[in-house]
């Protein structure tokens, strides 16, 4: 029995950017099994942890917290395992595998990097743009061939440092940016299909009110958009099961801005081409619960980290 939507005295809708738990709370890692429609609980911890990532052979999940990365046994057995990045500080909740599971593409103080699973000195694979562009880096994409990374693209304009938010990819290797979207957007958590066909991601592209996050999908180079939600929910980070059959995200209440940290949300399922969304999870979570792609291999069952209030 989980008690993932248990909030009794915390203070709800903090910023995404916190960086510590409140009094009484904890971090939850809970997986579900969409065979038998079940959640289990498979670590706590009373700080912050976020974003798991499932390695592919199926033996650990990969997390962030406090500006670090970890593993830890998919069982829950044993406890958070550091892994080294070298002298890269500041890791983020924007951290995803490679296809084989040999290595880990995060984000870290506004770059890109790679790392190998077990740790070492991490490369950076992102660009030095001139200081006054501000230029910035979120990571949420490989490509299954592993040869490109998607990314947001961060900007500021005017005196708002994060209000180009674009989508773009880079070569895993190093190389020239390139840029899929342009101007004053809200785009985020561009995530390639197992196919590369598809780019999917949210974006406030066909919102009327401000926050009204909606899922769509475009090919890599930018053209044949689709929108994939359709509903008064805020919908974010849309994650694709290895087989490339359904997706998950995370969906906020109608009238949520960004996506808040210490809310109500929802977990859905839905076809990859499109359907009715089914709720399968309720939890207190939001950010860090499900910024990147968590699902197994069997593609039944994902991961997702909730944050309630210790019963």
């Amino acid at each position: 029995m989980t008690t993932t939507s248990a909030s009794d005295g915390l203070e709800v809708g903090r910023s995404p950017g916190r960086s510590t738990l409140q009094p009484g709370q904890i971090s939850q890692l809970v997986v579900v099994d969409l065979r038998t429609r079940t959640e289990r609980v498979v670590f706590e911890r009373d700080t912050l942890i976020e974003s798991p990532n499932w390695t592919p052979d199926g033996q650990w999940f990969v997390i962030n917290g406090g500006g670090r990365l970890y593993r830890l046994p998919a069982d829950g057995s044993g406890g958070l395992e550091h892994i080294p990045v070298g002298s890269v500080s500041g890791v983020n909740n924007d951290h995803v595998l490679s296809p084989d599971g040999n290595r880990i593409y995060f984000s870290a103080e506004g770059h890109l990097y790679c790392v190998d699973i077990v740790g070492g000195e991490a490369r950076r694979v992102s660009n030095v743009h001139p200081a006054k562009q501000r230029y910035g880096y979120w990571l949420h994409g490989v490509s299954p061939d592993e040869s490109t990374l998607a990314y947001v693209s961060v900007e500021p304009e005017g005196n708002q440092p994060r209000a180009r938010r674009n989508l773009a990819t880079i070569p895993a290797t190093g190389g020239p940016d390139n840029q899929i979207t342009e101007g004053v957007n809200a785009y985020d958590g561009p995530e390639y299909s197992p196919d590369g066909q598809w780019i999917y991601y949210n974006s406030e592209e066909a919102a009327s009110v401000p926050g009204h996050a909606q899922l769509f999908r475009m090919r890599p180079d930018g053209t044949g958009r689709e929108q994939l939600t359709f509903d008064d929910r805020v919908n974010w980070f849309p994650h694709l099961a290895p087989d490339g059959t359904r997706l998950v995200f995370i969906s906020y209440e109608p009238g949520t801005v960004s996506h808040p940290a210490d809310v109500p949300v929802t977990l859905r399922v839905m076809p990859a081409n499109g359907g009715t969304p089914e709720t399968v999870a309720t939890l207190f979570g939001g950010q860090g619960t499900l910024n990147t792609n968590s699902w197994a291999a069997d593609s039944q069952r994902f991961a997702f980290l909730a944050y309630p209030a210790r019963t």
